[in-house]
């Protein structure tokens, strides 16, 4: 079970009740990436994908009461801020921050958007904040985040009069936002039009520039190229990362779409979440961007205006819930549920029962003997093909323990067979009766088709199954007047092999081996449908084998 805290990350923003801006996108941004994420409310704004109507600030104290109440108590690893509102609510966001970490060894990472106008085009910062958000704010910043139109104004109230309309204005743009203070610029291209000419043109004259463009084509990705849509003409959105030493370029196909609610919001929340989880700035701004493009392509409609992202495109919802202290073996628990009726056929079954209360017929418990003799070959070997397939040594000690514990399992069946003075030759002798047969074949079709997930849930099921009736008989046995007698029961042997410690303990095993599967490798629910599915034909083969030994009366 994962111990390790997730790292928590700080928005410090106004609030969107559509939810697909300000801190709602960024919180399901920090979740989406793994990281808890808190939020202190700057303002409430009343606003839709229509546009905002109207904001209600939050008193400056308040907002450094609030921010104060979270760095008092949590380590934060990141943290954001996206409207501010006014300069008083800058300044404070500036001041508190400031304090907090004026001895700290250690500064977590500050991703400044300067948010300035929505995407329906209303204000929201007062132009006197800027200033102080310059002067203030930005010394703090690993990194701010403008738009086109952002980084026009940022610069204008430094006296530079600037205009963005190409790649080489947005790269020179980067220089002068650098030199406000923070330690690196994304300059946000999603309103300049250009072209991947355009791109090759600045690298071509501009060595210093590393491109990363992993959502176009690459080399030798001919068999795509011809394959869909030539990028050469198409229009591309360029964000340019300028930091003290470097530029780099991040280059994506424009989409026409009208769901970019919440799209800023949500680039600089995933920057923040993967800077707080240890990436370097490129690889962040890499993923970050990533994200953000895919959630523009995958988004639904929502709303009659400028609808959100996607935040969700990314997750994958689990079908099996994580081991916790209160239910360490969720997976075991889900399967059994699932084969329920099987199941209890199978560890209930009428020859269990009778060989519990020793009335079994001999020819009955030696024809079942006889038979899961020769069917633990075809299980063993079925563990080989495991161990082939194992790319750990964990994992082939695990598979290799369980051969062992079979050969081990071999030596049980000899000694009872000697009993009724059955030698192992005859034992080898002993014609396959059509349900040995069935159960190994399918044992090694399934080892066969190469998905080592498949094979472990056709194993654990006789595994498991097997433990299940030795403690269940062993339950029994222990209550009054049960109908459970092991005195001078002739298959005692048997009951206490299979409840005792050493069988116990490969039990143990099994259940560890398959958790840690669905741990590592969760399940998606076609996937989970075929472990069900093959844990409850495994479970039928089992009491098939039971059927045909009662069968003989």
């Amino acid at each position: 079970m994962e111990n390790t805290p997730p790292p928590a990350v700080l928005t410090i923003a106004g609030t969107d009740p559509s939810g697909g801006a300000g801190i709602q996108a960024d919180l399901k941004a920090f979740t989406a990436h793994g990281c808890y994420g808190m939020s202190v409310i700057t303002a409430l704004v009343a606003q839709n994908t229509t546009g905002v109507r109207k904001v209600h600030p939050s008193p400056p104290d308040f907002v450094e009461e609030q921010i104060r109440s979270v760095l008092d108590d949590i380590e934060v690893h990141g943290l954001k801020t996206g409207m501010l509102f006014d300069a008083d609510n800058t300044r404070a966001v500036a001041r508190t921050l400031k304090s907090h970490y004026a001895n700290a060894p250690k500064v977590p990472p500050l991703v400044v958007d300067p948010v300035c106008v929505s995407t329906s085009g209303h204000t929201l910062l007062a132009p006197e904040a800027v200033a102080v958000m310059i002067e203030e704010l930005f010394p703090l910043a690993a990194l701010i985040t403008p738009n086109k139109s952002e980084a026009e104004l940022l610069l204008s109230q430094r006296g530079a009069a600037v205009k963005i309309a190409n790649l080489d204005d947005m790269v020179s743009a980067s220089e002068k936002l650098l030199a406000l203070g923070s330690k690196a610029v994304l300059l946000k291209g999603g309103h300049v039009e250009l072209t991947l000419a355009d791109v090759e043109k600045l690298a071509a004259a501009r060595p210093d520039v590393t491109v990363v463009r992993e959502e176009l084509l690459l080399d030798n990705m001919e068999i795509l190229q011809v394959n869909e849509q030539d990028l050469s003409s198409r229009q591309l959105v360029v964000d340019v990362l300028r930091e003290a030493e470097n530029i780099t370029l991040f280059v994506s196909p424009r989409i026409e779409s009208t769901s970019t609610h919440g799209t800023g919001c949500t680039l600089s929340a995933v920057i923040a979440s993967l800077l707080a989880k240890g990436q370097s700035l490129v690889e962040a701004t890499k993923q970050a961007t990533a994200f953000t493009h895919v959630g523009i392509e995958t988004a639904f409609p929502i709303g009659k205006g400028h609808g959100p992202l996607n935040h969700m495109h990314a997750l994958t919802q689990r079908v099996i819930p994580p081991p916790t202290a209160t239910n360490p073996h969720p997976l075991t628990r889900v399967l059994i549920q699932s084969a329920a009726k099987t199941w209890k056929e199978y560890v209930e079954h009428d020859f269990v029962k009778q060989l519990a209360r020793g009335t079994l017929p001999q020819e009955c418990f030696l024809h079942f003997i006889k038979q899961d003799y020769l069917y633990l070959k075809y299980y063993a070997r079925a563990y080989g093909l495991l161990v082939a397939k194992s790319s750990t040594y964990s994992s082939i000690q695990s598979a290799t323990q369980t051969i062992i514990n079979v050969i081990n399992e071999v030596s049980t069946h000899k000694a009872f067979c000697a009993q009724w003075g059955i030698s192992e030759a005859d034992l080898a002798a002993t014609p396959e009766s059509p349900s040995t047969t069935a159960y190994g074949a399918y044992l090694l079709d399934t080892g066969l088709q190469g998905d080592s997930a498949k094979l472990i849930m056709a194993l654990a099921a006789c595994l498991l199954g097997y433990g299940e009736v030795g403690l269940w008989l062993k339950k029994e046995a222990a209550q009054p007047n049960s109908w459970v007698k092991l005195e001078g029961n002739v298959y005692l042997k048997w009951i206490e092999d299979y409840s005792g410690e050493q069988y116990q303990s490969a039990v143990k095993l099994g259940l560890e081996t398959i958790e840690s599967l669905a741990v590592a490798d969760p399940p998606n629910a076609l996937r989970f449908q075929e472990w069900c599915a093959i844990w409850e034909k495994c479970t039928r083969l089992e009491k098939g084998f039971w059927d045909a030994s009662l069968n003989l009366l």
